[in-house]
């Protein structure tokens, strides 16, 4: 089994230039690199990889406009690329700090000095010499690639304005702030890997006067209620545990099971490349989605029967179908899985609750978990996590079978 590089699936998708066709053979990330050059460490992609969470991390470093996943996967399809393209005798982990180094300085230039400090750091560690100025030069041509092939992919356009409902199950923005819907341009932006962002839509929601949704919005207003007598302790730690940006918290997953199981630079290339381009494919396919069936916030909902009704956590800006939690925890689950196999276990830390972490005996309890605390949390329903499970998995699935027999 050969598999397509990253990157020139990225370019395909956003239908420019192919980046090449050459590929490496490996089944799921896990067989070895095909160079002569020994690898190195995976700590210098999880480098860069924490390097982008300190950025996104930042107030006000990250375009309210482009959502972050775009980046994580701009990033490491860079760094993927470089690696699997990089001249035989060149040194791996110079394309590899090069391509970081140049994905990031060009996406966020106010933090050029930082990242050429990590640059002049990670380089200062390889001895000098054609293999070193062999693997700069391909981790330039790989970031410039990329970057030109994603410089049109709809990303930098103006969010069109999304009209209130007024009828029975209609979106329209929520309480406290009433905060006009976001990313509502997104569904436009060219996919990395997907052949389009409706590729895997989610069949449409039960009608709001069915049975299945009443009962789904009556689980909500018992669980997810700010004074719930209902919802247990952990459950409550869960809701809060979870709140964060949900990608953020599964590349720490990855980041610190890559590093137990210490893989190689080129398969942490491949897995952060897999993982991040399910993000960002993901998030396109669930907003295409939400703007596409537009569903009420439970808020909306349970309040026109109980008008006093405040949720655990505030409710996101955009539709309730299906749920983002539970699209990238799903594709996060089938992505680590592939690469580790289910029974992993998994330690998971929360940016909003230092100190406190939670353990699950596999990546797909851990994603279960993830979605569900959105309906403790007060913010979605079972139907919007089940919808957001299958779409999670399915897309994924096809970023990890872009495979072709050889």
């Amino acid at each position: 089994m050969t598999r397509t590089t990253a990157t020139a699936l990225a370019v395909a998708a956003a239908t420019l230039a192919a980046i090449g066709g050459s590929a490496v053979a490996r089944s799921g990330g896990t067989a070895p690199a095909a160079a002569s050059v020994p690898a190195g460490s995976g700590a210098l992609v999880v480098d860069w990889n924490r390097e982008l969470l300190r950025i996104v991390r930042t107030p006000g470093a990250q375009p309210a406009t482009v959502h972050p996943t775009r980046s994580f996967a701009i990033l490491h399809a860079a760094i993927d690329d470089a690696v699997l393209h990089a001249p035989r005798d060149a040194r791996l982990d110079a394309a590899a700090a090069e391509a970081g180094h140049d994905a990031l300085a060009a996406l966020y230039p106010a933090r050029r000095s930082e990242v050429d400090g990590q640059l002049a750091a990670e380089l200062g560690g390889i001895p000098g010499g054609t293999a070193r100025q062999q693997g700069i030069d391909a981790g330039h041509r790989a970031a410039e690639r990329l970057l030109a092939a994603r410089a049109v992919d709809g990303s930098a356009t103006p969010p069109p304005p999304i009209p209130a409902g007024t009828a029975p199950g209609d979106y329209r923005p929520t309480p406290p702030g009433f905060a006009r819907p976001v990313f509502t341009h997104w569904a436009g932006v060219t996919p990395f890997v997907l052949e389009s962002a409706a590729q895997f839509r989610p069949e449409p929601p039960p009608d709001v006067s069915s049975p299945e949704y009443r009962n789904a919005i009556a689980e909500v207003r018992d669980l997810g209620r700010d004074s719930s007598t209902t919802r247990s302790a952990d459950q409550t730690l869960a809701a809060r545990f979870w709140s964060a940006p949900i990608w953020n918290y599964w590349n720490e997953i990855a980041q610190r099971t890559a590093l137990s199981h210490h893989l190689g630079l080129v398969r942490t290339a491949h897995l952060f490349a897999d993982l991040n381009l399910a993000f960002a494919d993901g998030v396109i396919a669930f907003y295409d989605a939400k703007y596409h069936d537009r569903v009420w916030r439970p808020i909306t909902a349970i309040r026109e029967t109980d008008p006093g009704w405040t949720p655990l956590t505030a409710t996101p800006a955009d539709p309730s179908y299906p749920g983002a939690h539970s699209v990238v925890s799903a594709a996060a689950a089938t992505v680590l899985s592939r690469y580790f196999g289910d029974h992993t276990a998994v330690t998971v830390t929360s940016e909003l609750l230092p100190g406190v972490s939670r353990s699950f005996p596999g990546f797909e309890q851990a994603a279960v978990e993830a979605g569900v605390s959105r309906i403790y949390a007060g913010v979605h329903t079972r139907i919007d996590h089940e919808a957001g499970l299958r779409l999670g998995h399915r897309e994924a699935g096809l970023v990890l079978e872009r495979a072709t027999p050889g």
